[in-house]
């Protein structure tokens, strides 16, 4: 990330998204490595690690 407020303004966005929106970004994902997780595995899963998953893709792919 290239300053505090630009990751701070990413953890507040994913932070406004429900359980769908969540879902769609983490199949939809397309960076440098792929995300391979089934619907079933992502309906289980708490919505803080759904929030955890993207950030922490978000932050791998753009770091250099």
């Amino acid at each position: 990330m290239s300053s505090q407020g630009q990751f701070e303004q990413l953890v507040t966005s994913i932070a406004a998204l429900g359980r769908d929106d969540l879902k769609k970004r983490i199949k939809d994902f397309r960076g440098r490595f792929k995300l391979d997780f089934s619907d079933d595995y992502l309906d289980t899963i708490s919505l803080d690690r759904l929030r955890h998953i993207l950030l922490a893709a978000l932050i791998n792919a753009k770091a250099r």
